[in-house]
Order: C-alpha cells, then sequence, then structure tokens
C-alpha cells in the first residue's frame, strides 16, 4: 500500500488466495480503491522466472518470502534452499536504475546479517547503500520490543 500510496504501479504476487483478499479489502481500506494495483494468485518464484522470460522489469521489489511453504501442487518452498536463485531471478528483472529492494524474513534461524550479504551480493553491480536489521514491536514507554522480523533494504544512491 505504501507503494501505491507513493504513485507507484504494484504488481502484488501471493500463492495465497486469502492473502491476495485481504490485500484487495486493505487497498479500498486505506483510501487505494483506484490505485493501479495487479493482484495475483501465484507462485513468486514462478512469476519472476516468467518475468525474466516475457523481458519485464522492475524499478523496486519487495520480497517477503515464508519460512516453509507448500503450492498447490504440492511443491515445496523452504527459505534457505529456494531463496538463492529467487534473489537471482529478482535481480535479473530489476531494470538498469532500480530505486529499492526490500526484503524481510520472519521466523527463520538467521541474524539480519543474513539477508543483508544475500542482498549485497545481489545488488554489487548497482550504486547503493544497504541497510539491515530488525523489524521490532514497541512498548508505548518504549523500555521493552519484541523482534517479529529481519529485513535488508537495498537503495540507490
Amino acid at each position: 500500500m505504501a507503494a501505491a500510496r507513493s504513485g507507484a504501479e504494484v504488481t502484488h504476487v501471493d500463492a495465497s488466495q486469502k492473502m491476495i483478499n485481504w490485500g484487495k479489502e486493505n487497498q479500498v481500506l486505506s483510501g487505494l480503491k483506484d490505485s493501479p494495483i495487479r493482484w495475483l494468485v501465484d507462485d513468486a518464484f514462478k512469476f519472476v522466472k516468467r518475468e525474466i522470460r516475457r523481458g519485464i522489469k522492475y524499478d523496486g521489489i519487495i520480497l517477503d518470502p515464508p519460512k516453509f511453504g507448500r503450492g498447490p501442487k504440492g511443491e515445496v518452498w523452504e527459505f534457505y534452499k529456494i531463496l538463492p536463485d529467487l534473489l537471482d531471478g529478482c535481480r535479473q528483472i530489476l531494470s538498469p536504475e532500480p530505486i529499492f529492494l526490500l526484503m524481510t524474513a520472519y521466523a527463520v534461524k538467521a541474524s539480519s546479517l543474513t539477508l543483508h550479504f544475500a542482498v549485497d551480493e545481489m545488488m554489487k553491480k548497482y550504486k547503493g547503500n544497504i541497510v539491515a536489521g530488525e523489524v521490532l514491536i514497541s512498548e508505548k514507554t518504549n523500555k521493552h520490543a519484541i523482534s517479529m522480523a529481519i529485513f535488508a533494504r537495498w537503495s540507490k544512491n
């Protein structure tokens, strides 16, 4: 929704119809009913492979891969096994001058450095900055926080 609110044309891919439905509902509740968001129920990795063949390019990519999942035909997604190939595919569909890449991961036994180094390797041919860390929920007093996920963000200089 943040990308759409900023004026981007958005393609949202998720293997779960339930997540797509929630996203569409959120689009309307966010006052973005007429924003150009294309909603696709699809395996993200298969989608990326098709976009490579089609020569489609993107200025920015937001990734939130699951730790583990199963596709509609029993395909198995395992974060550490598929992530390198997914990132390589995403690199291939980036425009010649990408603006950003954001990746989050949750419930994985890794630190944000894992994502930092993966994104750094993926984006090494582009000039930009990488920031990595934890996604936190803080108390109102800011004395305590709970880590919900890790992230890495590359942005153009």
